[in-house]
């Protein structure tokens, strides 16, 4: 499983299905639909429903613990915030999902991970570029899961995995409202080829 987190703003219920099977197809199996997205919970149980045996489906954008709670009630698996709540990062793990909240300052990576967080999300990415993951690194346990999102595309890849991103949450690079299937499937081709030249760059 690449560790890409495909990020669906604004996807419909009527998108869902052949939205994920195209970022399936393709080789990207973290899917995540944004709660500011029509009907999200709608979406979210259709997809794991269709492709739970073959991917990871989840919430992104979550924002509390009556979100976590309904976000497990359909099935999913991961959890992804813009922000770092330790209470949304515990009751996600409660629940048996993985936890990304976003993070920016080594007091939030640390707050984050000691809440429980299964990985740290660099969110805005742009803003603290891979040279400032670089920095944090060198102070986070052992093992931390760091992932870059917003600033990290197929461009760039080869530069965050030199900093030691672990992988990436990517959205409109993948999908933006009104792309159809093929359109993401081509997109998603792109990314898992750029990925894959990276990490084999950086072997």
């Amino acid at each position: 499983m690449r560790p890409i987190i495909a990020i669906l703003r604004g996807v419909t219920p009527a998108e869902a299905l052949p939205i994920a099977g195209a970022l399936v197809e393709a080789g990207i199996t973290t899917i995540e639909v944004p709660l500011n997205s029509p009907d999200p919970f709608v979406s979210i149980g259709a997809m794991v429903r269709e492709f739970g045996d073959r991917a990871k489906i989840g919430a992104g954008t979550v924002l509390t613990t009556e979100d976590v709670g309904y976000v497990r009630d359909v099935g999913g698996r991961i959890v992804v915030s813009p922000n770092c709540d330790p209470e949304v990062i515990r009751a996600t793990r409660a629940a048996g999902m993985e936890s990304w909240p976003g993070v920016m300052t080594p007091t939030e990576c640390f707050a984050a991970l000691k809440a429980g967080a299964t990985g740290l999300k660099i969110f805005p990415g742009s803003l603290l570029g891979p040279d400032g993951l670089k920095a944090i690194r060198a102070v986070l346990p052992k093992g931390t899961l760091v992932y870059g999102v917003g600033g990290a595309s197929a461009d760039n890849f080869a530069a965050w995995i030199k900093a030691s991103a672990d992988g990436f949450g990517i959205g409109t690079a993948l999908y933006t409202p009104g792309l159809s299937a093929a359109d993401v499937s081509e997109r998603a081709r792109v990314i898992v080829a750029a990925f894959d030249a990276a990490k084999g760059g950086t072997a």
